[in-house]
């Protein structure tokens, strides 16, 4: 009873969490957005991150005309940004909204193309809130972590009230989307089945920089015992034939064209990584991001024999996700859904850490208060805006942010830490104690 009566209190607390950060966001972060573009002439459409896929789809499939084409970013230009972007201006934003994703994305917009981007934009609002939603659920499936009603709950509250998801659904972003395939492919890995997991993954590479580090690691456990899983290969093999083979049916060449995408979206945004963003040196945040990479492959290879049903999985997962935020070349807010898995697992094993030694202690305690920065902050700006006056916390702005470079740092160190000492204390044990 009195557990039930802790999470009740702590559910009431989380949805006021999340609450704070959607006003936050809708009364405060946007104000302030649309303030500072009025004062530098600064464009504002519709800004949806959909938008440039769901246009260059609709070209492609009904007019037959190349979404890589120069012709196509101008009319995106215009819907996102409501006006063509002009060089002579500098306030102008850098980011020329071109289709820089791979064609076969076009086969998943398909179904919207017929409807006005209004409709699409209400639609795609709430599949991602609900995508987002099902996630936790997903993750906490392939974790083998089993909790209450109630703690699940819990977790989607603070989830779905994260600066990550908030921004993601905001922008409609595919991101969300493709966390969203990645946790329901390894739902189904964890589940035994291995063909329905490998479908769901090919189709999470239409963000290929974020799902190839999880596509790596599940083909490296796959083969390690091809006879139990090779199920999961030929799905995922299937569906990239069918994916491949559709694109170059709809635009032959697309490749070549999406390739050269990629290198002049990497020219106007300049895109960096965490690490890029929380060194002073260029080549420095190349090197950490070599090293965590090793000492990722490292445990990694220790861990791919485990069995699907084992916490040594998940925690191979989780370390995999972590590392993928920290080192593609992206540093934007919403990425760190993509976190959600490690920052599960770490609180399914937070006595790990609190019996642990002083300084892990507070590299623990550093990662809990970065997770829950996001909310103070955004707490402490709602109760400004009522309790002084909106336009006095607009200069805050930035005060949910300010922890977006070093969580992922932490949330990995401490992945690394946990499985370190759970890779320590499972050598000799059967695999059948490693379960739950």
């Amino acid at each position: 009873m009195r557990s039930r009566l802790q999470l009740g209190v702590l559910f009431l607390l989380a949805v006021l969490a999340a609450a704070s950060m959607w006003f936050y966001v809708d009364r405060i972060l946007v104000a302030y957005q649309v303030e500072d573009a009025a004062a530098h002439q600064r464009p504002r459409g519709n800004l949806s991150d959909l938008y440039p896929r769901w246009l260059g789809a609709r070209e492609l499939l009904r007019h037959q005309r190349n979404p890589y084409g120069d012709d196509i970013s101008l009319e995106i230009q215009k819907g996102y940004y409501g006006r063509a972007l002009d060089p002579a201006k500098p306030d102008d934003p850098k980011d020329q909204q071109g289709f820089a994703y791979p064609v076969y994305v076009v086969f998943l917009l398909a179904p919207l193309i017929g409807l006005p981007f209004h409709g699409v934009q209400i639609f795609f609002h709430w599949l991602l809130l609900g995508l987002t939603a099902a996630s936790v659920g997903l993750w906490l499936r392939a974790l083998r972590w089993r909790v209450s009603f109630l703690a699940i709950a819990i977790c989607i509250a603070l989830t779905l009230g994260s600066v990550p998801a908030v921004q993601g659904i905001k922008l409609q972003q595919l991101t969300l989307l493709v966390a969203a395939l990645m946790a329901g492919s390894v739902a189904c890995v964890a589940s035994t089945f291995l063909f329905c997991g490998g479908l769901l993954l090919a189709l999470a590479t239409i963000k290929p920089q974020l799902a190839w580090p999880l596509v790596g690691w599940l083909l490296l456990w796959a083969l390690s015992d091809w006879r139990a899983r090779r199920r999961f290969v030929a799905g995922f093999a299937l569906m990239m034939t069918l994916l491949l083979a559709g694109a170059e049916i709809v635009l032959p060449g697309w490749l070549r064209m999406f390739a050269e995408a990629i290198q002049r979206y990497h020219r106007y945004t300049q895109n960096q990584s965490v690490l890029d963003q929380l060194v002073p040196w260029a080549y420095l945040g190349k090197v950490l991001a070599v090293l965590t990479v090793i000492v990722s492959v490292f445990f990694l290879w220790k861990l791919r024999r485990e069995p699907a049903n084992t916490k040594g999985f998940g925690r191979a997962l989780a370390l995999v996700m972590a590392l993928t935020v920290l080192v593609v070349p992206m540093f934007a807010p919403y990425n760190q859904v993509l976190l959600l898995p490690a920052i599960l697992l770490l609180a399914r094993d937070r006595l790990l850490f609190t019996a642990r030694s002083r300084g892990v202690r507070f590299v623990y305690l550093a990662g809990t208060f970065a997770l829950c920065w996001q909310w103070i902050a955004s707490w402490s700006l709602c109760a400004g805006y009522f309790l002084l006056s909106p336009a006095s916390v607009l200069p805050g702005w930035k005060l949910p942010f300010l922890a977006t470079f070093t969580l992922p740092a932490l949330v990995f160190t401490l992945m690394v830490l946990d499985v370190r000492a759970a890779t320590l204390n499972c050598l000799g044990l059967p695999r059948q104690e490693r379960t739950t």
